[in-house]
């Protein structure tokens, strides 16, 4: 019982509250082979050992066994290039040599010990498994040596592991038919071990925890029907992240449409895991995110039950009526929407940005959140101090101000008097709820 204390207290002190742990929790199955598949960075493995393990013990203390699968690409860097072996890379792929692949076995096998060690050391019992998962044939054998082509995925020892209640510890190595050994690029062999599991939940844990746009900052959502397309012409996306896009975009070709990949940091994996919101970039086919000029009377419907649903209160009567609208974007299904009105000097207010609990799950709220961004660079808006999503709001915005029960928001606002007017106004807009609630 003390044990049970223990573990329930540390869900509630990294998450916050339990009911969305509780929503997930139900999910997810013990002892299921389909729980997760999470797949590590070589910089994660190298840099944050210990609160890896540390986070990958909580779930097997809950009982839920992921699929762990690990990259070791900077240790291999690293190993190479003190054996004054040159690092080659072709279309994103090393090129492994049989001098590369001489340097490359140990390396990895030392990091799936590394792993495992910091696993059992947390008492948890884990198993490394370095070969017999992935059988391959040479991708190009003239161009990229000993790198591997997928064909079969054996999940023989994986599912006898977690049955067993061990984590597996999948490194990146294949196997011909007749027993060469290959290298495989990790985020490759995620996207075969991913279709043949078909997991409930898909992590990629790397260093920047997501993926990151010219800015530096993480990209919260991207929905490869609207996204991908204009994301790989773009000159900062290339080398490993172009391929990690590709990669996944391939992956959830084969996967149902309701499939997502989440990229985040160790810190955020139980978020990620059992909250709506997550954290880090959220990868999926996505809806379309649909753009309105107006209420039709059946629109309006749905968007009055949206809005009452996700704010638990009831809109004023006349909430609708004469809207100075600049625009309303929704997803295709109608569990996300912002409602944006004509505010202060021509720069758009967001009156309303609101999403089902499913939808946050499935990140069509960040998706509707991207295309409001790209649809209105500036923007302002407000959120009272008490509000749940108040403190994702602090990390979307450029800038905040808060007096008594509001914090007014904008992004893409430079100038500082027409800053003041929309705080200003912001203060000044009239409730339109017939009870006092978040907005």
């Amino acid at each position: 019982m003390a044990e049970l204390r223990r573990v329930v207290n540390q869900v509630l002190s990294q998450l916050g509250t339990s009911r969305e742990a509780r929503y997930y929790l139900k999910q997810y199955s013990e002892d299921d082979l389909q729980f997760a598949v999470i797949k590590i960075g070589g910089v994660v493995l190298e840099e944050q050992l210990e609160p890896l393990a540390a986070a990958l013990a909580f779930l097997a203390n809950l009982g839920l066994m992921p699929i762990i699968l690990h990259g070791a690409g900077p240790q291999l860097d690293v190993a190479l290039e003190q054996a004054s072996i040159q690092t080659v890379k072709r279309r994103g792929l090393r090129v492994t040599t049989p001098d590369v692949m001489e340097v490359a076995r140990p390396v990895i096998y030392r990091a799936n010990r590394r792993l495992v060690s910091a696993l059992e050391d947390q008492g948890v019992r884990a198993l490394g498994i370095q070969h017999g998962v992935f059988v391959c044939d040479y991708l190009d054998q003239d161009e990229l040596g000993l790198v591997g082509d997928i064909h079969r995925v054996d999940l023989e020892a994986v599912r006898d592991a977690v049955h067993r209640g061990i984590l597996p510890v999948v490194a990146c190595l294949g196997e011909s038919p007749t027993g060469q050994v290959m290298n495989i690029n990790a985020d490759v062999a995620a996207r075969e071990l991913i279709r043949e599991v078909k997991p409930h939940k898909i992590i990629f844990l790397t260093g920047t925890g997501g993926l990151l746009d010219e800015s530096g900052r993480i990209i919260s959502a991207i929905s490869l029907r609207t996204d991908y397309e204009w994301l790989v012409e773009q000159e900062w996306v290339h080398s490993g992240m172009l391929l990690k896009l590709e990669q996944i975009s391939q992956l959830l070709s084969g996967l149902p449409d309701s499939a997502s990949v989440s990229i985040t940091s160790v810190d955020n994996l139980a978020r990620e895991l059992f909250t709506h919101r997550g954290a880090g970039t959220l990868i999926r086919v996505g809806e379309e995110i649909i753009e309105n000029a107006e209420f039709s009377p059946e629109f309006r419907e749905k968007a009055a039950r949206l809005l009452e649903q996700s704010f638990d209160r009831k809109l004023k009567g006349d909430y609708f009526d004469n809207l100075p609208l600049e625009c309303i974007l929704s997803s295709e299904s109608c569990g996300a929407m912002a409602i944006v009105l004509k505010g202060i000097d021509g720069v758009p207010y967001l009156d309303k940005f609101a999403v089902t609990p499913e939808a946050q799950g499935a990140g069509l709220g960040a998706a509707v959140w991207q295309a409001l961004v790209h649809r209105c660079p500036a923007l302002y808006w407000r959120s009272r101090t008490d509000n749940a999503i108040t403190p994702w709001y602090f990390d979307q915005a450029d800038t905040s101000v808060t007096k008594d029960k509001w914090v007014a928001f904008s992004v893409g606002i430079d100038d500082f008097d027409q800053l003041r007017r929309c705080k200003e106004d912001c203060l000044e807009r009239a409730e339109s709820w017939v009870e006092q609630k978040d907005e």
